[in-house]
């Protein structure tokens, strides 16, 4: 734990230690029905992986036989991890979210590293998600699933922030090991108040939390005596803080993940200018207990109602408009690309530098804004945005949590991260962004113009979905909604991915060998006789020129002003 006011040689070590860690991290936000415009409950979750293939995961319902057991499999690696027994029946799940509109998403925060490994522990963090997701209705169950299962089968991960939403109700869950010699976690769990947007991103944000308070807290009844057992803790109840004590935040903790959080927050909130010190990284320390006095809350009020693309556009941010922005430094080259290729922290004459961590980054697998709403029967009222790829140039198509089947670009096993395949939306969105890549200022906006027509058509098309969906359910039965629901999610997302592979084609003439090509009225520009014109040469900004003029003197200087 940090002790002191970190110096600025102590943040350029921790800087160092901290580039494995957060190179797979992920970000959450949170929505509680008082801060959505329509009164539904919102949770984002990006899966960040160098190695994580986008596809969408589909379990259907099922009933099982007494005395059935479950196999376990470490959800990062595929690694067998042992068996349980299983449940009598077990919930429909799509991606993320299950049948009754239970989603839940998650960030590895790390935290103490004699508590990341448990000898003999057999659920790991993505089990935990997956296990809840299929036997839990609420978010409330869904908390008392996961904690009872890693109480009695001990827990394989390190530490772990969870978000988990119903249509009712928005929970955060902080959870780290016992370590070697002791079975289970510990853990605090806190309902978002409504009204209110939560996040957190690979960075434990449970500070202290209400005792006496379980309509909205509940925590492992020694979350507190571990920590006096092992010697971390030694003040007074009331001034217990999980982050600061199972996870304490330094440099790396605020500067590559709470500062997304922050970006996030930002763009609904105001006053969040008081935390932009805190963002970059440097945290200040003091009081009896000498824990950080500069961190962000839990969680703000927006200062308007966020709508369901609002919550998407929190999800594609790059520190826009702040000092960390990563379209306006040296590093974006000359064509503003707010992406740096790993890894993230570098010495220069044994000096640390670093790269930002963004929320938008280029290693995003799958991304998805679960949304569930009251006011429908389960099955039609849960929608699970999903996309693939970056989360700044990905298009969040509806796939409703009631759906019996996925869509063949989303469906698991077409293609892999070693495999390419046509008919894959996670490979066709990434020809897009990596092409994209090579002149990004002039081909984002054509990335996002496609996103914005498509998802605001599928927005448009909700309401009435909805409604024809709500009327088969009421005139023919679930079973005939379902059917509808899974053909017009099917239909949309092979559409949109259609769509996206015309897009990549458009892209990939227009600035072939970075040359653009000539176009008039909406085709590319032929002349009389049927040949391609000659395409524009608009070269490299000034900046950039200077930028090489500087680095090399007269290497590139031409004699006589000659061309």
């Amino acid at each position: 734990m940090i002790r002191r006011r970190i110096t600025v040689f102590s943040v350029l070590v921790l800087m160092m230690t901290w580039s494995v860690q957060v190179s797979n991290g992920c970000t959450n936000f949170l929505i509680t029905k008082g801060a959505s415009v329509d009164g539904s409950t919102m949770i984002t979750y990006a899966a960040d992986s160098h190695v994580l293939y986008g596809e969408l995961y589909y379990q259907p319902a099922a009933d099982h036989a007494p005395g059935a057991m479950r196999d376990v499999y470490e959800w990062d690696t595929g690694k067998f991890m042992g068996r349980i027994p299983e449940v009598a029946h077990t919930y429909s799940v799509v991606g993320n979210m299950n049948e009754f509109q239970l989603a839940i998403g998650e960030t590895t925060y790390g935290g103490r590293e004699e508590l990341a490994k448990q000898e003999g522990a057999i659920i790991d963090y993505g089990s935990l998600i997956y296990i809840a997701l299929q036997r839990a209705k609420t978010a409330r169950e869904a908390i008392k699933v996961m904690t009872d299962l890693v109480e009695t089968f001990g827990y394989a991960s390190s530490g772990e922030s969870f978000s988990i939403s119903d249509p009712e109700e928005v929970w955060i869950l902080e959870m780290i090991g016992k370590g070697n010699g002791e079975k289970g976690a510990v853990w605090v769990a806190q309902r978002v108040p409504d009204g209110y947007i939560c996040g957190h991103a690979n960075q434990a944000r449970i500070t202290t939390f209400p005792m006496n308070d379980p309509k909205n807290c509940i925590f492992a009844k020694d979350v507190i005596s571990f920590a006096h057992e092992k010697g971390w803790f030694e003040g007074k109840n009331k001034d217990f803080s999980f982050s600061d004590i199972y996870a304490p935040v330094d440099f790396g903790g605020a500067r590559f993940c709470d500062a997304r959080v922050f970006a996030g927050f930002n763009k609904v909130a105001s006053g969040m200018d008081k935390y932009a010190n805190y963002a970059k990284g440097i945290v200040e320390h003091g009081g009896e207990n000498n824990f950080p006095t500069n961190r962000m809350p839990l969680w703000v009020k927006p200062d308007k109602k966020v709508s369901v693309k609002d919550v998407m556009e929190m999800m594609r941010d790059h520190y826009e408009g702040t000092e960390l922005d990563m379209t306006k430094d040296v590093g974006a080259g000359p064509y503003s690309l707010p992406y740096r290729w790993r890894n993230m922290t570098w010495k220069v004459d044994s000096v640390g530098y670093c790269h930002e961590r963004a929320i938008s980054t280029q290693q995003t697998g799958f991304s998805f804004v679960a949304q569930s709403r009251n006011w429908l029967p389960a099955p039609i009222g849960g929608i699970l945005w999903f996309g693939v790829d970056d989360t700044y140039s990905t298009c969040y198509a509806p796939m409703y949590c009631g759906i019996t089947n996925t869509p063949e670009c989303f469906k698991v096993g077409n293609g892999d991260m070693l495999t390419f395949s046509e008919t894959s939306a996670f490979w066709t969105f990434n020809q897009t962004t990596n092409w994209a890549y090579t002149r990004y200022s002039d081909m984002i906006p054509y990335i996002r113009a496609k996103q914005a027509d498509l998802e605001g058509k599928f927005i448009a098309y909700t309401s009435a979905v909805d409604q024809a969906a709500k009327s088969i359910y009421d005139t023919q039965g679930e079973v005939a909604a379902r059917r509808f629901l899974t053909d017009y999610s099917t239909n949309q997302a092979n559409g949109m991915t259609s769509e996206w592979k015309k897009l990549y084609q458009y892209l990939l003439v227009k600035y072939m060998d970075g040359n653009v090509k000539k176009e008039k009225d909406g085709k590319f520009e032929r002349n009389e006789w049927g040949v391609p014109v000659g395409p524009d040469h608009p070269g490299y900004p000034e900046w950039w020129y200077r930028i090489i003029v500087n680095a090399t003197g007269d290497h590139f200087k031409t004699i006589g002003g000659g061309h």
